[in-house]
């Protein structure tokens, strides 16, 4: 069976949401281009909401991080974290199967992550961190040429690079990268 492309095609800009760096995402979302991605991680259902509406005000494309049948209740696409289980995966898989316009993203450390998006036939995987965090202060960064390597095994779905990415670093970034995810790099734009 061949596979659909979807209808919002491949986002290069994310910007994602984080309970300590970037808790309301709204004033960095204004900056953002239409067609770019707001993953919504942790989000008290109030500010959610919000985002969802402003997302859709905007056109930007929502996701909610780990969360299935959240993210169908904001008709959004579903952020699929890589070190915590996400709940409603398999109902939002089941509407996703019938409504291409619901995108998946998966987010990878390693090659585990790459072939979980490989078997999920995510829209994009999202592979971090490609350099040193302030989110994951002491995390060994993959570097420029590791990301590279491993972005090589993800197949055809466009990887989006995250962790570091700012003024500073994005010159560095390879070029097979399909995005770039930030959250401090886009917040402060």
């Amino acid at each position: 069976m061949r596979r659909l492309k979807p209808p919002f095609g491949s986002p290069r800009l994310y910007l994602f949401s984080d309970p300590i760096r970037l808790p309301d995402p709204r004033a960095a979302m204004e900056r953002l281009p239409p067609g770019a991605v707001v993953v919504a991680r942790s989000l008290a259902p109030a500010m959610l909401r919000d985002v969802a509406a402003q997302a859709r005000r905007r056109r930007l494309i929502l996701l909610v991080a780990g969360d299935g049948r959240l993210a169908l209740r904001f008709a959004a696409g579903l952020h699929l974290p890589d070190r915590r289980m996400a709940t409603g995966l398999l109902p939002f898989l089941l509407a996703r199967h019938r409504r291409r316009s619901l995108m998946l993203t998966v987010a990878a450390h390693g090659w585990a992550g790459l072939a979980r998006g490989r078997r999920l036939r995510a829209d994009a995987v999202v592979l971090s961190p490609i350099f040193a965090t302030l989110s994951h202060p002491g995390a060994k960064p993959l570097g420029a040429s590791r990301w590279a390597a491993l972005a090589a095994r993800a197949g055809r779905r466009p990887v989006v690079a995250l962790g570091g990415i700012g003024p500073h670093s994005v010159s560095r970034v390879p070029r097979r990268a399909g995005g770039l995810a930030a959250i401090g790099g886009l917040a402060a734009l």
